[in-house]
């Protein structure tokens, strides 16, 4: 089928102990197949299949598939890309999920079980029994207080007012209807998981190293654009921008009278370098970027503020990060430091596949995560 981009067949020999990432985005699937070898992740198979025409769509246009449609989809990808296993770890959209950063008394963490539900009635907007829920503690900049008994609850001040101690939590909440979708998707894909993870940290664990300063994470996908900051290896916030890189296709579209396939090969071809005669193709694509990047800047400067330090670094992912001159952009309006996320950094692949797998894997940054995290537990 001309929706399915096979883009690497496994050339690592036998494939025991394989594990499978499954991104379901928008506008397509994305999946990736590791395993473990002499102690280091390795790239047997990955690929990605367009959901556009499964709709009667063009390819790369957003969809709202039914489950059933989507394991075909999956089902097709899964034969096309030569995937051996079924043992996958599947990434959620966080569109459908609540991602929030709530704090409260600090408690003994042997409490929270008890405590984090009745604070999160106070920021989720449906019945705590309609959610699945999970948090993590956010750790702290100042660890003057690291040593103190796990029960106190206040310090003295110097005016001898007491204050409360707090704890920073990032919480997570799936509907049980959104699990139900996933796990329809993959019985009829006959697709086995064992757990399932929110996007975000899929990206963030292959794309981020060890680094305790602000790094904002821009994933730009076809109907959104998220944005992440990340200081200490926690998440701090997240954002969903509204517009994605399929609104450049559909305005080029509408306003050089091609056909939408069209637009998206030639901005494909050409992205934000302006290397049409016209200039039209830049033209149309900084209207969107600039939308999304005063956006995101807004966002930045507001975390900036609140937290008094700045954002040392912004990394790209998503499809709409496969424009050609987009990093440019991004630092022309941000003015940080803009580099591209390279999540197949991670894993071990054929030299002869390096640079295509620089290029691709911004692509990639969530399947790639969400089967690293697989294969950990895997061992």
């Amino acid at each position: 089928m001309d929706s399915i981009t096979s883009l690497f067949k496994g050339f690592f020999g036998p494939k025991e102990q394989s594990v499978l990432g499954i991104d379901v985005g928008s506008s397509s699937i994305k999946v990736v197949q590791i395993k473990r070898k002499g102690g280091k992740a390795i790239l047997e198979t990955y690929g990605e299949i367009s959901l556009g025409p499964y709709a009667g769509f063009e390819i790369g246009q957003a969809t709202n598939l039914p489950p059933e449609k989507l394991a075909v989809a999956l089902k097709d990808l899964i034969k096309e890309a030569n995937v051996t296993t079924r043992n996958a770890g599947v990434a959620i959209p966080i569109k459908a999920s609540l991602v929030t950063v709530m704090e409260m008394p600090a408690v003994p963490e042997r409490e929270l079980a008890s405590v984090v539900p009745l604070e999160a009635r106070k920021y989720i907007p449906v019945p705590i029994s309609e959610v699945q829920l999970d948090w993590s503690i956010i750790p702290e900049d100042d660890d003057s207080q690291a040593d103190l008994p796990e029960d106190v609850k206040a310090v003295a001040m110097p005016d001898g007012i007491p204050k409360v101690k707090k704890t920073h939590l990032l919480v997570v909440a799936i509907h049980n209807d959104v699990l139900a979708h996933y796990s329809t998707l993959l019985t009829a894909a006959e697709v086995e998981t064992s757990f399932f993870e929110i996007e975000i940290f899929s990206a963030i664990r292959s794309v981020l190293d060890q680094d305790v300063r602000p790094i904002a994470v821009i994933d730009m996908g076809a109907a959104s654009t998220k944005l992440y900051i990340i200081e200490r290896g926690a998440v701090r916030t997240s954002h969903i921008i509204n517009r994605g890189s399929q609104d450049i296709t559909l305005d080029m579209s509408r306003s050089m009278s091609l056909r939408v396939d069209a637009a998206e090969k030639m901005k494909r071809n050409f992205g934000n370098n302006g290397a049409t005669n016209d200039g039209r193709i830049k033209e149309i694509s900084d209207l969107i970027l600039d939308s999304i990047f005063s956006e995101a800047q807004s966002i930045i400067l507001a975390y900036q503020r609140k937290h008094n330090k700045n954002v040392a670094k912004v990394i790209l992912t998503g499809g709409g990060a496969a424009l050609k001159g987009v990093a440019e952009k991004s630092f022309a309006s941000l003015q940080i430091e803009t580099v591209y996320g390279a999540p197949f950094d991670k894993v071990q692949a054929p030299a002869f596949l390096e640079d295509v797998l620089r290029v691709t894997g911004r692509e990639f940054a969530v399947s790639v995560g969400i089967a690293l995290r697989k294969l950990q537990e895997s061992q």
